[in-house]
């Protein structure tokens, strides 16, 4: 007679919750946040009191008050009757305007001489080779200066002002430049360049989702490059193409008309520029050389010129070691911007110090300060990290 004996299924016993590692790891991290909050909101009571103890004002109600101090350069209109929050809007408009203009020509700069440093011609490459070792092993602060006291010393007065263009004047007063006549063909003009850059990204990703899936080209850079100078053209046509020029002219001691870039401007823009292309030129030349020769070898063997080479073949690859430090190069230089306070541009940093020592609250303007710079490093990271995901190499 068969016997049958029913199994038994023992289950492993749960281990008590302080053996438990993923809770005990759970517990670790409340136990660190909760210390780090509460060492938080000690120094900022600790703060509050010594500020009521001392009779300092605290609180953001400064911002509504009149400023009552000049700006020499602003985007936006500002007078001294604006209140210290529209003077701080200017601070901010004229460090995100050099921050974009330097990053912009920063990439220009630091490609073209990474390239440069990978030359065949001896003379190029040497030249590229000083340019980086030279202003990149020397003080971005000591670059401003000088670039500061050549603009103002070497620079003729506004009698004698060059004049390397015609309507173009260069004094110790800054650069003086033609501008158009306010029009609202302009405005509309950049509304069609912004909606033939949406335009122009929607077919280059269905350009390259159709390359990967049929392996036929499109030539969506040729299109994009149509669309963003046909549309804003169009535009400027249907509006009776305004093409009326202000001009600046010499009117007594100064100039009148135009617009024009003063030397602490120019002195900014040209030290960042200078010390972050070197930086920028040692990231894409790494970049190109991290790509195997033999990338290079079978596009020669394919019959591509080495222009082709490169903009086909070996940068699209070399993108990928390229970007992720690039977007710290381009934090760096963000951040470096506030360093035109020793130069007198005013930027954020340097109406913010007029702000608090008007008004006496440091801790408010330190933190607005901080903010700021935090909220335009994690968009340009966030941006970029977005640009290196849609240009990574997916494997199949």
């Amino acid at each position: 007679m068969a016997s049958e004996t029913a199994a038994i299924v023992v289950r492993p016993s749960r281990p008590a919750p302080w053996r438990d590692p993923r809770l005990r790891g759970i517990a670790l991290q409340v136990v660190f946040v909760a210390v780090i909050a509460a060492i938080i909101g000690f120094l900022a009571y600790n703060t509050t009191v010594n500020l009521r103890r001392q009779n300092i004002a605290t609180g953001f109600g400064f911002l509504d008050r009149e400023a009552a101090f000049g700006i020499g350069e602003s985007l936006i209109a500002y007078s001294p009757a604006d209140t210290y929050a529209r003077a701080f809007l200017v601070g901010l408009a004229n460090t995100l305007y050099v921050s974009a203009i330097g990053i912009v020509l920063a990439t220009i700069l630091g490609t073209v001489m990474g390239l440069a440093r990978l030359s065949r011609n001896w003379l190029v490459a040497k030249l590229a080779a000083i340019y980086v070792e030279t202003f990149r092993n020397i003080p971005l602060a000591l670059q401003l200066l000088f670039w500061w006291a050549l603009l103002r010393e070497v620079a003729p007065g506004p009698r004698q002002a060059w004049q390397p263009l015609p309507g173009v004047f260069v004094s110790n007063r800054g650069i003086l430049l033609p501008v158009p006549h306010q029009d609202p063909a302009y405005l509309w003009m950049a509304v069609a360049f912004a909606i033939a850059f949406g335009i122009a990204y929607a077919v280059f990703r269905w350009a390259r989702r159709r390359q990967a899936e049929t392996g036929r080209q499109f030539p969506a850079g040729w299109v994009g490059l149509a669309l963003a100078l046909g549309l804003p053209l169009i535009v400027f046509v249907a509006h009776g193409m305004p093409l009326e020029m202000e001009w600046p002219v010499l009117r007594g001691f100064n100039f009148a008309g135009g617009t024009a870039f003063s030397p602490e401007f120019g002195a900014l823009l040209i030290g960042l520029v200078v010390y972050t292309g070197t930086f920028i030129a040692e990231i894409v030349r790494a970049g190109i050389l991290a790509v195997s020769w033999g990338q290079s070898e079978a596009a020669m063997a394919l019959g591509l010129r080495p222009g082709q080479r490169m903009r086909l073949v070996v940068l699209p690859q070399a993108l990928r070691v390229i970007i992720p430090p690039m977007t710290s190069e381009y934090l760096s230089l963000t951040k470096n911007s506030s360093l035109a306070v020793i130069i007198g541009y005013p930027d954020l940093v340097s109406i913010a110090n007029t702000t608090m020592n008007q008004t006496g609250q440091a801790v408010e303007g330190i933190a607005m300060i901080m903010a700021v710079y935090l909220v335009i490093s994690l968009l340009i990271s966030l941006f970029m990290n977005l640009y290196n995901r849609s240009v990574a190499l997916v494997e199949r």
